[in-house]
């Protein structure tokens, strides 16, 4: 579906959602179709970004712009935080039962500034619908909340986003092997290959990396891999085709690189129910 034809879904009403010292947590909960997209904005207030069904697709700032930007594909295993503040903007892969929890910054983590995927444990699963539930009493939310919280802090944490380096401060041939990359991730160029049709030495890209994205670019490839590979998978894609598109001389290794990332096959990750 061509950006004119996409789907804007409007952000000016989530104030009647916004969370406050008294319902430090607010759960929204909306059904979208794929390609629905959510302009980027920013809340005053942290979110967990979170679907019950489908995937969606989380682009983020960190607070601080300079720092740059990232993108998180988000199966309903995992959730995306996202910091209060942090730009950010959300396009529907499949279509998703999608849950967003508003949290005010008074009982965020301390330590949380930027964003991070989170591993959604089976109690949180459970925890979501329950503070959603209407008519709920206030004592009871009190309740759920703090359970909610307490789940957050203690979640394990994925490396599932594809960090880029800022568009405006970042090194321009760094920002341009990023794009190309995730441009055509089945191709197989190595890091030597993909500097020098950027214009600079397997040397430069490998310390810009370091620098810049705080990791090395086969770290990195892996993450947009897998961003490339979610999707196809959720679609009912075969594996060995997914294997194919991104890179892979084999179904076996694409497999043990996606188990050793996800903790489970992705065959587990097919099909619109998985």
């Amino acid at each position: 579906m061509s950006p004119a034809r996409r789907s804007v879904v409007p952000h000016h009403d989530t104030d009647l959602f916004q969370p406050s010292r008294q319902r430090p947590v607010r759960v929204r909960s909306r059904h979208l179709a794929a390609d629905a997209h959510f302009e980027p904005h920013r809340h005053a207030w942290a979110q967990l970004a979170y679907c019950a069904s489908g995937i969606v697709q989380v682009s983020a700032a960190e607070t601080d712009s300079a720092s740059g930007e990232a993108t998180y594909i988000v199966p309903p295993s995992r959730a995306v935080w996202i910091a209060p503040r942090a730009l950010h903007s959300v396009h529907v892969l499949e279509d998703a039962q999608f849950r967003t929890l508003y949290i005010d910054a008074s009982v965020a983590p301390r330590d949380w500034d930027g964003c991070r995927v989170l591993v959604v444990s089976a109690l949180l699963r459970e925890l979501v619908p329950a503070l959603d539930a209407p008519g709920l009493p206030r004592g009871r939310e009190a309740l759920l909340t703090a359970l909610v919280l307490d789940e957050l802090r203690n979640a394990a944490t994925q490396e599932l986003g594809v960090p880029l380096p800022p568009a405006e401060t970042g090194d321009k041939r760094l920002r341009a092997l990023c794009e190309a990359v995730l441009r055509a991730p089945a191709e197989r160029a190595t890091l030597a290959q993909w500097a020098a049709d950027v214009g600079a030495s397997e040397r430069t890209m490998a310390r810009l990396f370091r620098d810049q994205l705080g990791t090395s670019y086969q770290q990195w490839r892996q993450q947009a891999v897998l961003a490339h590979a979610l999707p196809l998978l959720a679609r009912g894609v075969p594996v060995s085709a997914v294997a194919a598109e991104s890179g892979y001389a084999s179904e076996s290794a694409f497999t043990a690189m996606f188990k050793s990332a996800m903790g489970q096959p992705p065959s587990r990750f097919q099909g619109r129910g998985a």
